[in-house]
């Protein structure tokens, strides 16, 4: 994915002119107690003005004269701090907001330090805008990724559909031709399927549909639906699963195990051995799937969860690379964890924590 910058700054965006209206705003309401302070000093007629006595008319002007000054200093004060430590950061915040608006999601303000809540807003602004960009990206990737995926199996069937006009075909080009389509169309099916799946967990942050059921059965339900594959590659199951009883939805839960166990059995080579084992402790049970197929280097590690990933270039072991992805969904919506470990032609083993009901 893209790693968006966040480093254009904002820079002063509110009209000069306001400034000049807050100064002045303050300076007709510094004019009340400065009136105020003229009343007084006419009405209250008493020393200390010997100084001025020669001229009686500053005895009235000099206090007034310096009332004004200090209230309009102060004015000027208040307009400056409410101009840098207020007006200015909603400013840049308004410019930005336009920006994204506009689908800049590029758009960074600067912090601001003179108020707690404004702070807050800034951080809260910045990090929303990330938020966004990275969904952006995330979207973007999602549709080129999503059309790449498409496009391949569409062409075999546009292809193979085209070369069965062909009237000069023999009966086994036409069945080698048709099965292709099939599969190709199957392919598309589970993929469509799978993307409406995991869009739908996404969406998704509390688990419904729950009810009590025996986990160990599940699995071996599972097992058993895949029996075909398994058996066409004739491998030896090692199974150990203690008797537990779980409580969460049945049908999420036995996606996880189907897709990890049909992941086991698919890069595993004939006369490989899968292992499925479940440990129950106080606080959660621990399931493993593991196998002794290709295995995985630590980049693939780290990527085997990532949609439309898929560790290996054969098309016949190939996936949507959805399954995993939509694994880790689920664990993730049940509070758990998952977990692989793995080496280069020595098998994987995935393991998965679910927390008990308390």
């Amino acid at each position: 994915m893209k790693k968006l910058s966040f480093g254009k700054r904002l820079h002063s965006h509110l009209p000069v002119y306001w400034l000049g209206l807050l100064i002045l705003i303050f300076s007709i309401l510094s004019l009340m107690p400065i009136m105020a302070g003229m009343l007084t000093a006419f009405l209250v007629d008493s020393e200390p003005w010997k100084l001025r006595r020669h001229v009686p008319w500053m005895r009235h002007i000099y206090p007034t004269l310096i009332f004004f000054l200090g209230s309009l200093s102060l004015s000027i004060l208040i307009s400056l701090l409410l101009w840098f430590g207020i007006l200015l950061p909603l400013g840049n915040i308004s410019r930005a907001a336009k920006r994204v608006a506009k689908g800049d999601f590029s758009a960074w303000v600067e912090p601001c330090h003179s108020l707690r809540e404004l702070k807050e807003l800034t951080d809260n602004f910045n990090r929303m805008v990330q938020e966004l960009g990275s969904i952006e990206s995330l979207r973007n990737d999602f549709v080129t990724t999503i059309s790449h995926e498409f496009k391949t199996p569409l062409a075999a069937i546009e292809g193979y559909a085209t070369l069965l006009q062909d009237p000069s075909l023999s009966r086994s080009q036409e069945e080698e031709y048709v099965r292709i389509i099939i599969d190709s169309t199957r392919q598309l099916s589970s993929m469509a399927g799978n993307i409406l799946l995991l869009s739908r967990l996404e969406q998704q942050e509390i688990v419904t549909n729950q009810s009590s059921f025996k986990l160990d059965e599940q699995i071996r339900q599972a097992i058993l639906m895949l029996e075909p594959l398994w058996e066409k590659k004739c491998l030896d199951l090692d199974i150990d699963l203690p008797s537990v009883r779980y409580y969460s939805n049945p049908e999420l839960l036995l996606q996880i195990w189907i897709n990890l166990i049909q992941n086991a059995i698919k890069f595993t080579p004939p006369g490989g051995t899968l292992m499925v084992r479940m440990e129950v402790l106080s606080h959660e049970a621990v399931v493993s799937v593991a196998d002794t197929g290709i295995g995985m280097d630590e980049e693939q590690q780290k990527r085997i969860f990532e949609k439309f990933y898929s560790r290996t270039s054969d098309p016949a072991l190939g996936g949507n690379g959805l399954g995993l992805s939509i694994t880790k969904r689920i664990v993730e919506l049940l509070h758990g964890s998952i977990h692989v470990k793995s080496r280069p032609d020595e098998g994987s083993c995935f393991t998965v924590r679910l927390p008990m009901e308390t």
